[in-house]
């Protein structure tokens, strides 16, 4: 297997975790925050800024790029590497959430999901065999179990059919996998406590290098998502790799990190980008706010990132009134580097054996980031 993880460090009060993935394309320092690249670019950013933020893995979207501009292209001029020039490894996600989210254009099936596309309305088929398929086109470092999503408030039968089902779709894209990418699994069940225990088992069964908690930050309340994290790492392997989908927030990063989580994605730093929001030490900042029109402070005066050590909040609310395209490109730089930062601050406490204290300082400060997300492409 050309990707391999080393645990270093546990923190005995909470179960956090500081690791290092090996991948093909680097060393990836864990916890880790992966930036969302979904059509092989990370929105308003070049790849060279990517890597100046700190972030050594991203994330792909199968789907996407599936539809456009297809996976021979992408294979024909060298994967999502030799495509993009990103230096760093790559994941993958299975196409299964994304397929989840065409309410009204899919029809899920227990062979696989037809669907049509967003772009042009035409007909497709993703099955776990062709989504694996796909993704060992694509190249990425690491890639996910095609799954089913069942979301927040669905009946229990609906909830046992997408647990059962991501089982059975799991071992066939194991059976079909032939690169030695690493293959996670995605561990289902919803809110279920049992039926995550049963998929976990069955995950934990197939012996892959990686699993992921899935089907959580689906829109239930974040007190249920803390209720399965209290719990569902736990029951995946000590010496693999742990990715926590799609989340989320910084306050929901750091209580996956206390819960024995190692990786996460999400479009919220770049979403915020692009519509005047900045994560900050002291919360979330607005620059269309008119407050800001005359401040000549950095953005985060604890940040010492590009935008913050040479622009003003002035300045950049400026760029936002004015629709300036370098105002997106300067709040998503910042606002990655702030994950990033976080995830450093979070392994440089747990290996250090202080991360109790970090963790206790950080609660006590009581700020919070999460709130209404602007609607914007992901």
């Amino acid at each position: 297997m050309a990707v391999s993880f080393e645990l270093l460090a546990v923190d005995a009060g909470t179960g956090a975790r500081r690791g290092r993935l090996t991948t093909p394309h680097g060393v990836v320092e864990t916890p880790a925050f992966m930036p969302v690249g979904t059509q092989g670019t990370v929105k308003a950013l070049t790849w060279d800024e990517v890597w100046a933020t700190g972030a050594r893995l991203c994330l792909a979207n199968t789907y996407h790029l599936f539809l456009r501009p297809g996976a021979d292209v992408v294979e024909a001029l060298g994967g999502l590497h030799g495509f993009t020039s990103w230096p760093g490894g790559f994941l993958t996600d299975s196409g299964g959430f994304q397929v989840f989210s065409l309410e009204g254009l899919r029809k899920v099936g227990d062979d696989g999901v037809e669907f049509q596309s967003h772009h042009d309305g035409s007909y497709h088929t993703l099955t776990p065999e062709r989504s694996i398929r796909v993704q060992e086109q694509l190249g990425a470092d690491i890639i996910m179990c095609f799954d089913d999503v069942a979301g927040w408030g669905v009946d229990e039968a609906r909830l046992r059919q997408a647990t059962e089902r991501s089982l059975v779709w799991a071992r066939r894209c194991r059976d079909s996998h032939v690169t030695d990418q690493a293959l996670f699994g995605i561990v289902q069940g919803g809110f279920d406590e049992g039926l995550r225990r049963t998929s976990a088992a069955g995950m934990v069964e197939l012996d892959l290098p990686g699993y992921a908690l899935g089907g959580l930050s689906v829109g239930e309340p974040k007190e249920v998502m803390n209720e399965v994290l209290a719990y569902a790492p736990g029951l995946l392997p000590t010496d693999k790799p742990r990715y926590l989908m799609g989340v989320g927030w910084p306050e929901d990063i750091v209580e996956a990190v206390a819960a024995g989580c190692d990786l996460f994605d999400c479009v919220l730093p770049t979403r915020l980008g692009r519509t005047a929001c900045a994560l900050t030490a002291e919360g979330r900042v607005n620059l269309r706010n008119l407050q800001y029109e005359r401040d000549d402070g950095p953005l985060d005066p604890q940040c010492d990132c590009a935008t913050c050590a040479r622009h003003s909040r002035g300045y950049l609310r400026h760029l936002v009134k004015a629709n300036e395209i370098l105002g997106a490109r300067l709040l998503t730089y910042h606002n990655l580097a702030f994950y990033q930062r976080l995830t450093a601050d979070l392994r440089a406490a747990i290996e250090c054996g202080t991360f109790g204290t970090w963790l206790s300082a950080w609660r006590g400060r009581g700020v919070t980031w999460a709130g209404a997300s602007p609607t914007a492409t992901p």
